[in-house]
């Protein structure tokens, strides 16, 4: 994998990027929607394709180790062809679910046992596991195994998690050297910084991560219930010490101003399901405020969806419409919803990328995000 640092804007830490995997090139920052079990929810590729031109996609470890099961992607060819996207895909290591899997597992050294949330039945996740169940799916991009920590949580607990999580990567590096892509394409391992809301733990984390010479690195434990501040504060801190040459990515992070604010801090690489599951829910992003579609005031509201947004879906229908869908439960209107919520954060993304180039990027960021704090 390469990585090409190709700008950084003149008052802030914000900075534009290139990657490069056999899958192809893809500019930074970058948002990657959440594609949990090899799909993006009612979204056929090819809108998808069209509307919102995705680079990466994350697909979720956890979820696709239960169904279909990893022999059945490798007897398709790998995840890839499984989906029928010739792009690049992310896998999480599946510590994320098992985080949230709290009453139903059980963490040890050596892994953690968990209950199946489909059928009840154990299973029981090593590092070594999670790297060959990674393997098997063929992502470009997989995580190292961790432990995220709740919020809150005293440092003690955090300590030991992250002690426990520097464990598990040495173990994930010395799987991951120690095997091969099943593949004709290589695959890249990123080690995640862990340390909950402690400054002294995020630095002391942040080093040993970068230590490892990885060819990138991930920032996990966020955006999980901390203020936003705290999760700023967090994000600087370890962007100060992780290098400049190597590409960041805050996982399961967020909202459209918790991106922008984010890529000042010098973040690269985002994911979250915040876009298409609040699109099923009603919950419409544009740049001038957040829309709740399931709200009377839209009954008789005749106007396009989102005048200024960018897919054929926000001017061919109406709000009254989109509402009516959302109001007899048609999967349409959560699919209209979600293409137009994934387009705006396309949109997004490219504009905080041209702002970057142009060096007014914190400018644009600070009034962006007064608007899109907005209820309408």
């Amino acid at each position: 994998m390469k990585f090409q640092l190709i700008k950084n804007d003149l008052n802030s830490s914000a900075r534009l990027g290139k990657i490069q995997t056999d899958h192809g090139a893809f500019d930074t920052p970058i948002f990657m929607p959440v594609a949990t079990s090899a799909a993006i929810k009612g979204v056929h590729n090819k809108d998808l394709i069209e509307n919102v031109s995705p680079k990466v996609l994350l697909s979720n470890t956890y979820h696709l180790y239960l169904r279909p099961g990893e022999n059945t992607i490798v007897n398709a060819g790998g995840i890839h062809k499984f989906m029928s996207w010739n792009n690049n895909i992310l896998t999480d290591s599946g510590g994320y679910q098992v985080y949230s899997l709290s009453s139903n597992r059980k963490i040890n050294a050596d892994g953690v046992k968990f209950k199946s949330h489909i059928d009840g039945s154990y299973h029981f996740f090593t590092p070594e596991k999670a790297i060959d169940i990674q393997r098997n799916i063929g992502a470009d991009i997989i995580m190292a195994f961790d432990e995220c920590t709740p919020y809150p949580c005293d440092k003690k607990y955090a300590r030991r998690s992250m002690d426990l999580t520097h464990d598990w990567l040495l173990r994930c590096i010395n799987r991951f050297n120690s095997s091969k892509s099943k593949y004709d394409y290589n695959q890249f391992l990123f080690p995640i910084v862990q340390g909950s809301v402690y400054k002294d733990l995020r630095k002391q984390s942040a080093e040993i991560v970068m230590s490892h010479d990885m060819p990138g690195n991930a920032i996990g434990g966020l955006s999980v219930g901390e203020p936003h501040e705290l999760m700023y504060e967090m994000c600087n801190e370890v962007c100060s010490i992780l290098p400049v040459e190597k590409p960041r990515y805050l996982m399961g992070v967020g909202t459209p101003s918790n991106i922008l604010e984010n890529i000042a801090l010098g973040v690269d690489m985002f994911d979250c399901v915040m876009p298409t599951r609040n699109a099923r829910n009603g919950m419409l992003f544009t740049k001038n405020g957040t829309i709740n579609i399931k709200n009377k005031k839209w009954k008789d509201d005749n106007s396009e969806i989102d005048p200024d947004g960018t897919t054929f879906v926000d001017k061919l229908y109406t709000k009254t419409y989109l509402r009516h869908l959302f109001t007899i439960n048609e999967f349409l209107g959560k699919e209209i919803a979600t293409i137009h919520n994934l387009g705006f954060y396309s949109w997004l993304i490219e504009e905080a990328k041209t702002a970057i180039k142009e060096d007014r990027f914190l400018n644009w960021k600070n009034e962006m995000v007064k608007r899109l704090d907005n209820k309408l």
